[in-house]
Protein backbone atom coordinates (compact mmCIF):
# COMPACT_ATOMS: atom_id res chain seq x y z
CA UNK A 1 0.00 0.00 0.00
CA UNK A 2 1.41 3.66 -0.82
CA UNK A 3 0.02 6.46 -0.15
CA UNK A 4 0.95 10.06 -0.61
CA UNK A 5 2.02 11.87 2.17
CA UNK A 6 -0.22 13.95 3.86
CA UNK A 7 1.08 17.25 5.86
CA UNK A 8 -1.42 17.13 8.77
CA UNK A 9 -0.08 13.53 9.69
CA UNK A 10 3.04 14.18 11.97
CA UNK A 11 1.03 16.73 13.85
CA UNK A 12 -2.08 14.83 14.16
CA UNK A 13 0.28 12.04 15.50
CA UNK A 14 2.14 14.25 17.86
CA UNK A 15 -1.38 15.51 19.15
CA UNK A 16 -2.82 11.65 19.70
CA UNK A 17 0.49 10.70 21.27
CA UNK A 18 -1.63 8.71 23.93
CA UNK A 19 -2.91 6.53 21.56
CA UNK A 20 0.35 6.37 19.36
CA UNK A 21 3.71 4.96 20.19
CA UNK A 22 6.59 6.32 17.99
CA UNK A 23 9.35 5.34 20.20
CA UNK A 24 8.90 1.01 20.58
CA UNK A 25 12.41 0.59 22.95
CA UNK A 26 10.77 3.00 25.35
CA UNK A 27 8.18 0.18 25.60
CA UNK A 28 9.94 -3.30 25.23
CA UNK A 29 9.01 -5.26 28.13
CA UNK A 30 6.24 -2.65 29.55
CA UNK A 31 3.56 -2.52 26.55
CA UNK A 32 0.81 -3.33 29.12
CA UNK A 33 1.30 0.43 30.83
CA UNK A 34 -0.13 1.37 27.46
CA UNK A 35 -3.18 0.06 28.35
CA UNK A 36 -6.09 0.38 30.94
CA UNK A 37 -5.62 -2.77 32.33
CA UNK A 38 -2.91 -5.50 31.72
CA UNK A 39 -4.52 -8.71 29.15
CA UNK A 40 -3.20 -10.80 26.71
CA UNK A 41 -1.68 -9.18 24.31
CA UNK A 42 -2.19 -9.41 20.36
CA UNK A 43 -0.14 -7.72 17.27
CA UNK A 44 -1.19 -7.17 13.87
CA UNK A 45 2.22 -6.55 11.42
CA UNK A 46 1.09 -3.81 9.11
CA UNK A 47 -2.42 -2.57 10.41
CA UNK A 48 -2.90 -0.11 7.04
CA UNK A 49 -5.62 2.20 7.48
CA UNK A 50 -6.64 0.13 10.59
CA UNK A 51 -9.74 -1.36 9.89
CA UNK A 52 -9.11 -5.13 10.58
CA UNK A 53 -6.97 -4.16 14.14
CA UNK A 54 -9.85 -1.58 15.01
CA UNK A 55 -12.85 -3.98 14.58
CA UNK A 56 -11.09 -6.77 15.86
CA UNK A 57 -10.19 -4.79 19.26
CA UNK A 58 -13.97 -3.53 19.56
CA UNK A 59 -15.08 -7.22 19.29
CA UNK A 60 -12.36 -7.94 21.46
CA UNK A 61 -12.17 -6.06 24.70
CA UNK A 62 -11.06 -8.85 27.32
CA UNK A 63 -7.66 -9.05 24.78
CA UNK A 64 -5.16 -5.96 24.26
CA UNK A 65 -4.30 -4.92 20.37
CA UNK A 66 -1.31 -3.22 18.82
CA UNK A 67 -1.49 -2.35 15.15
CA UNK A 68 2.26 -1.93 13.57
CA UNK A 69 2.37 0.50 10.18
CA UNK A 70 5.13 1.47 8.76
CA UNK A 71 3.68 4.34 6.70
CA UNK A 72 3.43 7.70 8.55
CA UNK A 73 0.81 8.95 6.56
CA UNK A 74 -1.51 5.91 6.74
CA UNK A 75 -1.01 5.23 10.29
CA UNK A 76 -2.23 8.60 11.11
CA UNK A 77 -5.31 7.81 8.96
CA UNK A 78 -5.69 4.75 10.94
CA UNK A 79 -5.31 6.65 13.69
CA UNK A 80 -7.99 9.25 12.78
CA UNK A 81 -10.55 6.39 12.46
CA UNK A 82 -9.80 5.39 15.41
CA UNK A 83 -10.10 8.56 17.55
CA UNK A 84 -14.09 8.63 16.28
CA UNK A 85 -14.70 6.00 18.71
CA UNK A 86 -11.42 5.34 20.77
CA UNK A 87 -11.30 1.86 22.53
CA UNK A 88 -9.18 1.30 25.58
CA UNK A 89 -7.52 -1.88 24.33
CA UNK A 90 -6.01 -0.78 21.32
CA UNK A 91 -2.72 1.10 20.47
CA UNK A 92 -0.71 1.89 17.28
CA UNK A 93 3.06 1.42 16.76
CA UNK A 94 4.60 3.41 13.53
CA UNK A 95 7.31 1.32 12.99
CA UNK A 96 9.09 -1.33 10.60
CA UNK A 97 7.27 -5.12 12.00
CA UNK A 98 10.04 -6.68 10.23
CA UNK A 99 12.14 -7.27 13.18
CA UNK A 100 8.92 -7.88 15.83
CA UNK A 101 11.61 -9.36 18.18
CA UNK A 102 13.52 -6.39 18.79
CA UNK A 103 10.09 -4.72 19.82
CA UNK A 104 8.80 -7.39 22.42
CA UNK A 105 10.18 -9.46 24.49
CA UNK A 106 10.02 -13.21 24.52
CA UNK A 107 6.91 -15.05 25.03
CA UNK A 108 4.99 -11.68 25.19
CA UNK A 109 2.27 -11.95 22.58
CA UNK A 110 -0.68 -14.08 22.36
CA UNK A 111 -1.48 -13.81 18.77
CA UNK A 112 0.42 -12.17 15.73
CA UNK A 113 -2.15 -11.56 12.42
CA UNK A 114 -0.28 -11.02 9.06
CA UNK A 115 -3.14 -9.79 6.78
CA UNK A 116 -2.49 -9.03 3.02
CA UNK A 117 1.35 -9.01 3.68
CA UNK A 118 3.54 -7.88 0.30
CA UNK A 119 3.50 -11.00 -1.78
CA UNK A 120 7.28 -10.20 -2.85
CA UNK A 121 6.78 -12.48 -5.78
CA UNK A 122 10.11 -13.16 -7.67
CA UNK A 123 12.20 -15.71 -6.20
CA UNK A 124 15.12 -13.42 -5.15
CA UNK A 125 12.92 -11.80 -2.14
CA UNK A 126 11.46 -14.76 -0.86
CA UNK A 127 13.20 -14.17 2.22
CA UNK A 128 11.48 -10.89 2.43
CA UNK A 129 8.10 -12.79 2.78
CA UNK A 130 6.75 -12.09 6.20
CA UNK A 131 6.06 -15.76 6.20
CA UNK A 132 9.57 -16.91 5.46
CA UNK A 133 11.43 -19.40 7.72
CA UNK A 134 13.72 -16.11 8.88
CA UNK A 135 10.52 -14.20 10.15
CA UNK A 136 8.71 -17.14 11.32
CA UNK A 137 12.32 -17.33 13.97
CA UNK A 138 11.59 -14.01 15.08
CA UNK A 139 7.74 -14.81 15.62
CA UNK A 140 8.40 -17.74 18.22
CA UNK A 141 10.65 -15.81 19.82
CA UNK A 142 8.21 -13.51 20.73
CA UNK A 143 4.66 -15.68 20.64
CA UNK A 144 3.71 -17.43 24.01
CA UNK A 145 3.66 -21.15 23.89
CA UNK A 146 1.63 -22.50 21.17
CA UNK A 147 0.68 -18.56 20.49
CA UNK A 148 -0.99 -18.31 17.15
CA UNK A 149 -0.09 -16.95 13.72
CA UNK A 150 -3.12 -16.30 11.43
CA UNK A 151 -2.35 -15.56 7.91
CA UNK A 152 -4.75 -14.06 5.30
CA UNK A 153 -3.82 -13.44 1.53
CA UNK A 154 -5.24 -12.71 -2.44
CA UNK A 155 -2.05 -14.29 -3.50
CA UNK A 156 -2.21 -17.86 -4.05
CA UNK A 157 1.81 -18.43 -4.66
CA UNK A 158 2.27 -16.43 -1.01
CA UNK A 159 -0.82 -19.30 -0.10
CA UNK A 160 1.18 -21.75 -1.19
CA UNK A 161 4.49 -20.99 -0.15
CA UNK A 162 3.35 -20.10 3.26
CA UNK A 163 1.84 -23.50 3.48
CA UNK A 164 4.87 -24.81 2.72
CA UNK A 165 7.48 -23.25 4.92
CA UNK A 166 4.78 -23.38 8.05
CA UNK A 167 5.01 -26.78 7.74
CA UNK A 168 9.08 -27.09 7.16
CA UNK A 169 9.36 -24.95 9.90
CA UNK A 170 7.53 -26.79 11.60
CA UNK A 171 4.00 -25.25 12.64
CA UNK A 172 1.24 -27.07 13.31
CA UNK A 173 -2.03 -25.68 11.34
CA UNK A 174 -5.26 -24.93 13.22
CA UNK A 175 -7.04 -23.98 10.47
CA UNK A 176 -6.82 -23.65 6.27
CA UNK A 177 -9.25 -22.05 4.54
CA UNK A 178 -8.94 -22.18 0.50
CA UNK A 179 -12.27 -20.38 -0.04
CA UNK A 180 -12.35 -17.95 2.86
CA UNK A 181 -15.40 -16.12 2.08
CA UNK A 182 -17.65 -19.27 1.19
CA UNK A 183 -16.43 -21.20 4.14
CA UNK A 184 -18.40 -21.02 7.53
CA UNK A 185 -15.49 -18.96 9.05
CA UNK A 186 -16.69 -15.91 7.11
CA UNK A 187 -19.33 -14.98 9.58
CA UNK A 188 -16.88 -13.96 12.07
CA UNK A 189 -14.54 -12.86 9.93
CA UNK A 190 -13.40 -8.84 9.83
CA UNK A 191 -11.81 -8.03 6.75
CA UNK A 192 -9.58 -5.55 5.83
CA UNK A 193 -10.02 -1.91 3.44
CA UNK A 194 -8.07 -4.49 0.52
CA UNK A 195 -10.00 -7.25 1.62
CA UNK A 196 -13.16 -5.09 0.94
CA UNK A 197 -11.95 -3.60 -2.56
CA UNK A 198 -10.48 -6.68 -4.22
CA UNK A 199 -12.19 -10.13 -2.87
CA UNK A 200 -14.84 -10.39 -6.03
CA UNK A 201 -11.31 -10.82 -7.65
CA UNK A 202 -10.96 -14.41 -6.29
CA UNK A 203 -10.83 -16.22 -3.36
CA UNK A 204 -9.42 -15.42 -0.27
CA UNK A 205 -6.80 -17.47 1.34
CA UNK A 206 -6.32 -17.91 5.39
CA UNK A 207 -4.55 -20.21 7.88
CA UNK A 208 -3.95 -20.40 11.03
CA UNK A 209 -0.92 -21.92 12.89
CA UNK A 210 1.37 -22.17 16.02
CA UNK A 211 4.59 -23.25 17.17
CA UNK A 212 5.06 -26.71 18.09
CA UNK A 213 4.67 -27.06 22.05
CA UNK A 214 8.49 -27.24 23.79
Amino acid sequence: MRVRNKPWADEYIKEHADYIVTEPEKYIGKWQDRFAKSQPLNVEIGSGKGQFIIETARRNPDINFIGIELQKTVIAIALKKYMETPLPNLQFLLTDGANVDELFQPNEIEKLYLNFSDPWPKKRHAKRRLTSPNFLKTYQVVLQNEGQIEFKTDNRGLFEYSLVSFNNYPLEFDYVSLDLHQSEENEDNVETEYEQKFSAKGPIYKLVAHFKKV
